[in-house]
């Protein structure tokens, strides 16, 4: 057991890194040229991606260990959120491939070492409500997954999806409130149920089994829909009701404001067309109901 963990925290930090694990596997045999290759993200290669994670890595890592100098950094996102995120990821995009995959490595083992050292209960800021050790390491475990699906769509890579979404999945459904607020649109008084079949057959679910208004589909579906890496036409996603529907339009499990998301049917085909949101993750959003 590490050191003043909760058992949740511990088995999403597990999980987090089985997924850096994963994404590493995929870039670290690449030629230096890949790392260049255009990923679906406009103006992102996969060394942005990648220089995009370590920064993060990097920011809960100061987040866990010098919270006043993570609020600084705080200020300096406040006043313009887009350019905050792309100047992140542009800062080791040109560096060695080596150099760079080096420092991610190093960054997430930090990253993961910090968050297990935070005591239980202790509330982390982060670019949203202060959330707690747990929360921070689902979302960098959510950013992780997403970042990896632009990776894998710009080399080709079909990847295995795994029960590590239900992680992904419990935050888009909690930021329900989050997405309406930054559309500028109220938050549904009532409470949604969803239920989603995850990668190995088992159905997960939250909200009131009675609930009037339901989501329904696959788990990665949901999870593709909530980070913006696919457009909602081209998934088996369900919705029973007005608000319901109208969830699923703008859905988003991240930071920020809203996301322009991905074109019907462009993932494949021209992976530098689309824009896809480059929020930073958050899993207990503004106005969310039971936040970590």
């Amino acid at each position: 057991m590490l050191a003043g963990m909760p058992t949740d925290a511990e088995r999403v930090l597990a999980d987090l890194v089985a997924e850096g694990d994963e994404l590493d596997a995929m870039v670290a045999g690449l030629p230096a040229a890949d790392w260049a290759r255009p990923t679906p993200a406009t103006g992102w290669t996969v060394a942005h991606q990648i220089s995009h994670l370590a920064w993060t890595d990097r920011l809960a890592v100061l987040s866990a260990t010098d919270p006043a100098g993570f609020r600084d950094q705080l200020r300096r996102a406040v006043s313009d959120p887009t350019a905050y995120v792309e100047a992140g990821a542009a800062e080791g995009a040109d560096e060695e491939p080596a150099a760079l995959l080096a420092r991610w490595r190093d960054g997430r083992r930090a990253a993961k070492d910090a968050i297990a050292a935070v005591p239980a209960g202790e509330k982390l800021p982060w670019f949203g409500p202060p959330m707690s050790a747990a929360s921070m390491a689902t979302g960098r475990l959510m950013e992780t997954w997403a970042h990896g699906l632009d990776v894998a769509d710009a080399l080709g890579v079909h990847r295995e999806p795994t029960d590590r979404l239900w992680h992904v999945a419990r935050i888009g459904v909690r930021a329900r409130d989050h997405a309406f607020a930054v559309n500028r649109r109220t938050p549904p008084a009532e409470e949604f149920r969803v239920e989603l079949v995850g990668p190995s057959g088992d159905t997960w679910s939250w909200g009131p089994p009675d609930a009037a208004q339901r989501v329904t589909g696959p788990a990665l579906d949901f999870c593709q829909l909530a980070t913006q890496r696919r457009h909602r036409a081209d998934l088996g996603l369900v919705a029973v009701g007005p608000d319901a529907d109208a969830w699923l339009d703008i859905a988003q499990a991240f930071a920020g404001p809203p996301g322009p998301g991905r074109a019907p049917r462009s993932f494949g085909d021209d992976v530098t067309s689309p824009h896809l949101e480059r929020g930073i993750a958050t899993s207990s959003p503004a106005g969310g109901r039971g936040a970590t």
